[in-house]
C-alpha cells in the first residue's frame, strides 16, 4: 500500500511537470508571436489552451483521489497542497498566454506600428521567473524559488512605466489608440503571469521547507496600493 501511494505521488508530480511544460511553451509561443507579428502562431496558442484545461482537471481528480483514499500527512500532505495550488496558478497563466495571443491577433490587424517599449524586457523576466519557479519544484531548490520573489517588484514597475508610455503615445497620436490599448493589455497580462509565478515559488518553498512566505507578498501588495 505504501509503495502504491509513493507511485501515485510520483505520478502526480510528473503530471504537474507536464502541465508546467505545456503552459511554459504556450506563453513562450504567445511572446514569439508578438515579436514576429505572427497571427497564425498566436491562434495556435489559443487552440492549445484546451490541453491546459484538460491537464488541470486530470491533476485535480488525482488530488481528490489521493486525499480521499490515502489521508496523507506531514510532508506528503504539503506536497499535495502545493501541487493543487500550483496546478491552479498554471491554468491561470495559460489563460494569460491566451489573452496575450488574442491581443497579438488584434495588433496584426491594426495599421499602426506601435513600439513594444518595455514589453520585450518584461517578457524576458517573466518567462525566466516561471522557469525558475518550475525548476525550483522539480529540483527541490528553495533558493531558486526565492530568486523569483525578488523579481516581482521589477515587473510591477515595468508595467507602470509601460502604461505611462502608452498613454503618452496615444495623446500624441490618436491613430495609435487601438494598438496602444492592446499593448497595455499585454503588459498587464505579463504582470499577472509574474504574480502567479511568484505564487508558485511561494508554494515551492512551503512544500520544501514547511515555511509560509506568502505574507511577504501581501506586504508588497499593500505597498503597491
Amino acid at each position: 500500500m505504501e509503495r502504491r501511494f509513493e507511485r501515485e505521488l510520483e505520478s502526480l508530480k510528473t503530471s504537474l511537470v507536464k502541465m508546467g511544460s505545456v503552459v511554459e511553451q504556450n506563453l513562450e509561443q504567445a511572446i514569439q508571436a508578438l515579436m514576429n507579428d505572427d497571427a497564425q502562431l498566436a491562434k495556435k496558442v489559443v487552440e492549445g489552451d484546451e490541453r491546459v484545461n484538460s491537464l488541470e482537471i486530470e491533476i485535480d481528480n488525482a488530488i481528490i483521489d489521493l486525499l480521499a483514499l490515502q489521508q496523507p500527512v506531514a510532508s506528503d500532505l504539503r506536497l499535495i497542497i502545493a501541487v493543487q495550488k500550483i496546478n491552479n496558478d498554471l491554468e491561470r497563466i495559460g489563460d494569460h498566454a491566451v489573452n496575450i495571443a488574442e491581443s497579438v491577433v488584434d495588433l496584426v490587424k491594426t495599421t499602426g506600428e506601435e513600439p513594444l517599449m518595455e514589453i520585450p524586457k518584461m517578457a524576458e523576466i517573466t518567462t525566466r521567473m516561471l522557469r525558475h519557479a518550475l525548476d525550483g519544484f522539480i529540483l527541490l531548490d528553495p533558493k531558486l524559488a526565492k530568486t523569483v520573489l525578488e523579481r516581482d517588484d521589477e515587473i510591477d514597475e515595468l508595467n507602470r512605466i509601460m502604461t505611462r508610455k502608452v498613454v503618452e503615445l496615444i495623446k500624441s497620436d490618436k491613430e495609435s489608440i487601438e494598438g496602444g490599448l492592446q499593448l497595455i493589455r499585454i503588459s498587464r497580462n505579463l504582470e499577472r503571469v509574474a504574480d502567479l509565478a511568484t505564487n508558485i515559488a511561494e508554494d515551492v518553498i512551503f512544500h520544501i521547507q514547511a515555511r509560509v512566505v506568502k505574507h511577504h507578498a501581501e506586504k508588497r501588495q499593500e505597498a503597491k496600493s
